[in-house]
């Protein structure tokens, strides 16, 4: 588990058990699914259509062995079912605007009586950006919820005719991979369904998420130019495991992330221009577009590397990468090439 959100769930179980901290803990529960949620809208805005019905562990044991858009749906139907058929006992989001018709959903259910090939079709079918936006609403409804309850609350049950109202729903299946779900709920207090579906169940399938984004990334990285736009090496960057570089569809870069299309604008220029990369332009020393704005710490470094290339040539750039990092165990290039790229380029032709 995440170290970061492991604390934070671990600091937030402690706080809400007590009536003195309960309100902290409330507070603390938000804020750790908004940064959750933040994964879920990185992946949701700046993956390809394709990744989301894609299964690159099939046949594997875990919540990773399903796909991103299954992973949603699943998420976000068990805390709607939750939130709204048990706690405050109103219509479930899916139904109050329906988003089933928006998602062309072809079930209600938690999606938990559904495996492989059957779970890649249901995907293929998802709108997407509607289930991304239901996900949204879903998350919106649950906190207000979440923000209003009382510590008096936490010690409400649940009883023989909340198991018999949520099997008259239909919106969990009778396939006994799932049926159990209502008997799981139905035993635990309002407190328990806390932490396990709106933090813990997050945390775990967010996770898997994390782990088949990043598998696509790397499967979607072979036989492709290692050279980024810009000049960096997608080979010695520091947060290559989970980025399938500017030159595919699963563009991720920590950079091209920021922007509301997910588009680095070295990228962009390069495909507008024609030409492979920043270091075949003639404006590259002056340039101070997208990666090379002077207020980006690594700036000069990436110009360094582009100048490096236009001067020796891709293969002998990634040799001298090789080299640098074997001598330094560095993390991030910028941390040797300095801040000026006239001097990263001797660093490079001296290395």
């Amino acid at each position: 588990m995440d170290k970061h959100w492991s604390e934070m769930n671990k600091e937030m179980q402690t706080l809400i058990a007590k009536k003195a901290t309960f309100k902290g803990g409330i507070g603390m529960l938000l804020e750790l699914r908004k940064s959750l949620f933040e994964q879920i809208t990185q992946i949701v805005t700046t993956f390809p259509e394709e990744a989301f019905w894609q299964m690159p562990f099939v046949g594997a044991e875990g919540y990773h062995s399903k796909t991103l858009a299954y992973s949603i749906w699943h998420i976000f139907r068990i805390e709607d079912i939750v939130a709204h058929e048990m706690i405050v006992e109103d219509q479930q989001v899916l139904f109050s605007r329906d988003f089933q018709t928006a998602i062309h959903s072809p079930i209600i259910t938690t999606g938990n009586e559904l495996a492989g090939e059957e779970i890649v079709d249901f995907s293929k079918q998802l709108d997407v950006r509607e289930l991304y936006r239901y996900a949204k609403e879903v998350m919106k409804s649950t906190d207000e919820i979440l923000a209003g309850l009382e510590y008096s609350d936490l010690k409400r049950k649940f009883g023989e005719d909340m198991v018999e109202k949520l099997q008259g729903t239909g919106c969990v299946s009778e396939h006994e991979s799932a049926s159990w779900l209502i008997g799981y709920w139905c035993s635990k207090n309002v407190l328990g369904l806390i932490k396990m579906p709106f933090s813990r169940h997050w945390i775990m399938h967010i996770e898997a998420m994390r782990r088949i984004k990043n598998r696509l990334c790397r499967q979607a990285r072979k036989g492709v130019d290692p050279i980024a736009y810009c000049g960096f090496s997608c080979n010695h960057c520091f947060l290559a495991e989970w980025c399938g570089s500017c030159r595919t569809a699963y563009n991720v870069c920590a950079f091209a992330t920021i922007f509301p299309d997910g588009k680095c604008p070295n990228a962009v220029c390069c495909q507008e221009k024609g030409i492979d990369g920043c270091y075949e332009c003639d404006n590259l020393e002056s340039c101070e577009a997208g990666f090379y704005i002077p207020s980006n710490d690594g700036a000069q470094a990436a110009k360094a590397q582009a100048m490096y290339i236009r001067k020796r040539g891709k293969k002998a750039f990634l040799k001298v990468h090789d080299r640098l990092h074997q001598k330094y165990g560095f993390v991030k290039t910028q941390e040797i090439l300095g801040q000026d790229c006239r001097e990263g380029l001797r660093i490079l032709e001296e290395s």
